[in-house]
């Protein structure tokens, strides 16, 4: 491959990169092959969506490149080392579906508690703070999770996985339990995050409209074992505000992607 190649400097700039990546789990029964010779890239900075029906493996992957899974073949690296050395050197954070607070800690204490881990927490609460401050929770850091709304706890946990300061962010659909305004809402302080702070985000999303508006590529992987179907680059304006939604060209995206997704889609 020659330096010339742009596949070969797509590569040698990833944040992450996936190269021919299966995943087969044991059961009681036949082994459960869940992921196929699966391979992408994330450049650094980039907003990537990873979207595909259910059981497609698409939390799978987020897994994998956060070592709490290690693949049965194939190779991935996080900012050219292991995944598990980038986790070692703190250099992702995960946000997952639910916002798992400590229901006895406050704002700032759950925010802090990475830190705390570590052994940092008293180098780490002003930082804390300026995150609070950034998703706009500066006024509730002393208050409980049950006091806050769906919403704001999952602002709460995107705060702390921004608190050890990574350079990459994984997010397992963090917004499916919200309803469609707070969602929205969700979506437009994310975007705002993220480019403030200049972190790559790996998405994982239900949604095509979603997955458009936040995105600046989509992956799609097709059903199980889970497959790349479609790499989908989005070539739309930023900063995106909601009446992009209502465009021809994002339209044209959407229908792109349920077209690929309707193939896709079977009843297991």
């Amino acid at each position: 491959m020659s330096p010339a190649d742009p596949s070969a400097s797509r590569i040698d700039l990833a944040a992450i990169q996936l190269e021919e990546v299966g995943m087969t789990f044991p059961t009681s029964s036949v082994p459960l092959r869940v992921l196929e010779a699966v391979s992408l890239a994330v450049r650094p900075g980039e907003f990537v969506s990873l979207l595909g029906p259910s059981g497609c493996g698409k939390s799978t992957v987020l897994r994998l490149v956060a070592d709490i899974l290690v693949p049965t073949d194939g190779r991935i690296t996080v900012n050219g080392e292991s995944p598990e050395t980038a986790r070692r050197r703190r250099a992702f954070g995960f946000v997952f579906q639910d916002a798992t607070l400590l229901a006895w800690r406050s704002t700032l204490e759950n925010v802090l508690l990475p830190l705390e881990i570590s052994g940092d927490a008293s180098r780490g609460r002003e930082r804390a703070r300026r995150l609070l401050d950034l998703v706009g929770l500066a006024k509730f850091e002393s208050a409980y999770p049950w006091q806050l709304s769906g919403g704001m706890r999952q602002r709460v946990a995107i705060a702390r996985a921004l608190v050890t300061e990574p350079r990459i962010l994984l997010m397992d659909e963090p917004f499916g339990a919200l309803d469609e305004i707070t969602r929205e809402y969700m979506n437009l302080e994310l975007l705002r995050i993220w480019q403030a702070t200049a972190t790559t985000i790996f998405f994982v999303t239900h949604s095509s409209p979603e997955a458009v508006f936040l995105s600046d590529r989509v992956v799609v992987l097709g059903t199980r074992p889970g497959r790349v179907k479609l790499d989908l680059a989005v070539d739309l304006p930023r900063p995106r505000d909601p009446a992009l939604k209502e465009t021809v060209e994002f339209a044209r995206y959407t229908a792109a992607l349920r077209r690929t997704l309707v193939g896709e889609t079977r009843l297991e």
